[in-house]
């Protein structure tokens, strides 16, 4: 029996996807260069596609901060522009970063296998 899919279910378990996701792609987008913090808001929603809150950005940032693994540092890009908030990735956050790229890799191709494997044109031979 096929049931109609719950939309708020779904928008919960795609939260919970992207929240896992936005640590890994917000180390991943500092590894090249500093950027300030909507900035990167907007590339994790633009580029990766996560759906993160404006209102979750900051804590997470402040919580890779508290953890060491991004360094925060006040600028003025321009003479007469405002002050931004950049981060910058530190060597423990770029080891992390590594870490955690690996184990998606792993879990990716695992994950990739097994739909291969079950998928529905084997289950129909």
């Amino acid at each position: 029996m096929n049931k109609k899919a719950d939309p708020r279910r779904e928008a919960n378990r795609r939260a919970q996807w992207n929240k896992g996701l936005a640590e890994m792609a917000l180390l991943c987008l500092l590894r090249p260069a500093p950027l300030y913090g909507l900035e990167i808001l907007d590339r994790l929603n633009g580029e990766a596609g996560l759906d993160v809150a404006e209102g979750s950005i900051y804590p997470l940032l402040h919580r890779l901060e508290a953890a060491g693994h991004v360094a925060a540092q006040w600028r003025t890009e321009t003479e007469n522009g405002r002050p931004r908030k950049y981060y910058a990735i530190t060597p423990a956050g770029r080891a992390t970063a590594t870490a955690m790229v690996a184990e998606w890799q792993q879990t990716r191709a695992r994950l990739d296998a097994l739909i291969e494997e079950t998928g529905d044109d084997k289950q129909r031979r």
